[in-house]
């Protein structure tokens, strides 16, 4: 349980690289970045795994990035929306439960469940339980009106928005986020993209 949101609070923040459609159809690989951070100014290590594009291992993998490094004074997870990897759907129950930490998704756009839901329909022969891992999903809150939303589990609406504001340095998107989308797109195309 957290307290008090101190500006130097040990968080992750996990985002995926770039992946073509060719590798959605052959089930290719893209890299999965965790940045372990002190508040939103110091970096203490990166993390590192292997997802499928549009398989089911994210939450796995996840999970064993936490569990299995050296960082073992991590309060906070925090995710760049809750699909990895095309359609790879990060199960958010299963990551709070069995690393023990609270998690928050940060998401730019508020995301259009029945747009994803025809899409698993149409290419998932196991849509129906790629859709309840969604639907599972705590309710979105607007942190910035039409800008930023956050979904919240194992921490209260208040307390994670704390958290985002404390880890935030630039912009909207906290700094883990941040570096993680930059190492990922560099790790995939030799050179990061824009946030």
């Amino acid at each position: 349980m957290i307290r008090k949101v101190k500006p130097e609070i040990r968080v992750v923040g996990f985002d995926d690289g770039t992946f073509s459609f060719s590798s959605k159809l052959e089930r290719r690989k893209t890299v999965l970045i965790g940045v372990v951070m002190k508040g939103s100014r110091e970096v203490v290590g990166v993390l590192s795994r292997w997802i499928t594009v549009d398989g089911s291992d994210a939450t796995d993998l996840m999970i064993d990035a936490v569990l299995r490094s050296r960082f073992k004074d991590l309060r906070v997870i925090l995710l760049k929306g809750i699909t990895y990897g095309g359609f790879n759907v990060v199960d958010l129950e299963r990551l709070h439960h069995e690393t023990g930490l609270p998690v928050i998704v940060v998401v730019r756009k508020r995301p259009d469940l029945a747009a994803m839901e025809t899409a698993l329909r149409k290419h998932f022969p196991d849509w129906r339980e790629r859709l309840e891992i969604l639907r599972r999903a705590p309710p979105l809150f607007e942190l910035i009106p039409e800008k930023l939303y956050v979904q919240a589990l194992g921490i209260p609406p208040e307390t994670a928005a704390e958290v985002v504001k404390t880890t935030t340095r630039t912009g909207l998107i906290p700094e883990p986020l941040r570096l993680a989308h930059m190492i990922a797109s560099a790790v995939m195309t030799g050179e990061s993209t824009k946030e």
